[in-house]
C-alpha cells in the first residue's frame, strides 16, 4: 500500500522575535498559515528506510540519511522501514517551510503506515529537529510562540489568496538570526482579532511586522526588489517577506486578480520562481 500526502508551504503573515534564550534559541510570536501550493510525498512499507527525490526543486536536495524526511520518520516508526519518494516543488532555504512541512508530511504517513497517531513525547522529539515541524504536522493557521512549539490554532483566515515569490536565491536562517540587531522586541497583541475579510486582515497585518526582514535584506538585497515588485501589482493588499527569506507574499481578495498578478510578475521577472495559491 502506496499513500500519499501534501506538505503545503508555509507563510509566516507576521513574526515577531520577542527574545532569545540562553541555550542561543530565539523566541518569537507569528501568525502562520499555509498555502495550496507545496511538495508531494508518498510512502511504502519497505525492507529499509529510502528517499527518492524528484520535482523541479529535487536537484538541491541530498537523499542521504540525514534528509529531515527521514530523520522525522525514524523518531516515528524506527521498526517501521518506508520508501518515500518525494516531488519537490518549493525552492529550498526560501523561508516558506518546504524542509519542515516536508518531515511532517512523513510523520503523518508514518503514523498512517504503522496504524496509530501521536505517541506521547513524539512532537517535542520532532521540535528538535526543525522548530516548525509541530505548526507543519496539521497544516491550519495558527499563532506559534516560544521557539515554535507552543501552537495556538486559529479560527479559519477569511477566504483570500497568496502571491508567493522567491528569486531563486538561498537565504540561510543562522545567518539571518546573527544579523539581528535587537533580540526583544514587542510581541503580537494578546488577543487577536476575527477579521471579518482579507482586507481587514491585511491592514491588521500591515500594523505587525517581520522582524527578519531587515537582517535578510542586508543578506539578500533582491528581496528588497521583490517586496517593491509586489507592491506595485494591482490588488495586492499587503506585501511582506516570509519567515527568515528570501521568499516574499503578497496577499489578494481574489483569485483572479492574483492569477493575473503571477502572470504579469513571471512575464516581468522570467528568473524568478512565481506562484498564486488559495490561502488557509
Amino acid at each position: 500500500m502506496t499513500l500519499s500526502e501534501f506538505a503545503p508551504a508555509k507563510v509566516n503573515l507576521s513574526l515577531h522575535i520577542t527574545g532569545q534564550r540562553q541555550d542561543g534559541y530565539h523566541l518569537l510570536d507569528s501568525l502562520v498559515c499555509f498555502a495550496g501550493i507545496g511538495d508531494r510525498l508518498t510512502a511504502r512499507r519497505a525492507e529499509a528506510f529510502s528517499l527518492e527525490i524528484s520535482g523541479p526543486f529535487g536537484r538541491g536536495l541530498t537523499a542521504g540519511p540525514d534528509n529531515l524526511i527521514l530523520r522525522a520518520a525514524r523518531i516515528i516508526a524506527p521498526d517501521l522501514p518506508l520508501a518515500f519518494t518525494l516531488e519537490k516543488n518549493l525552492p529550498l532555504a526560501s523561508g516558506i517551510g518546504g524542509g519542515s512541512s516536508d518531515a511532517a508530511a512523513a510523520v503523518r504517513l508514518a503514523w498512517a503506515l504503522r496504524g496509530s497517531g501521536e505517541q506521547a513525547g513524539e512532537v517535542a522529539a520532532l521540535a528538535a529537529l526543525g522548530a516548525d515541524i509541530p505548526a507543519c504536522l496539521q497544516p491550519r493557521a495558527a499563532r506559534m510562540r516560544g521557539i515554535g512549539e507552543q501552537l495556538e490554532p486559529l479560527s479559519p483566515l477569511p477566504p483570500g489568496w497568496i502571491l508567493l515569490v522567491n528569486p531563486r536565491v538561498e537565504v540561510a536562517t543562522p545567518g539571518v538570526f546573527r544579523a539581528l540587531r535587537r533580540k526583544q522586541n514587542p510581541a503580537l497583541p494578546e488577543v487577536l482579532p476575527l477579521w471579518a475579510d482579507m482586507a481587514e486582515l491585511a491592514g491588521w497585518l500591515s500594523r505587525q511586522r517581520n522582524d527578519l526582514e531587515a537582517p535578510a535584506r542586508q543578506l539578500a538585497p533582491v528581496i528588497a526588489e521583490v517586496i517593491a515588485a509586489l507592491e506595485d501589482l494591482p490588488g495586492q493588499l499587503l506585501a511582506r517577506m516570509s519567515g527568515s527569506g528570501a521568499s516574499c507574499f503578497a496577499l489578494f481578495a481574489e483569485a483572479a486578480a492574483a492569477d493575473a498578478a503571477a502572470a504579469a510578475l513571471q512575464a516581468a521577472r522570467p528568473g524568478w520562481w512565481v506562484a498564486a495559491a488559495p490561502l488557509s
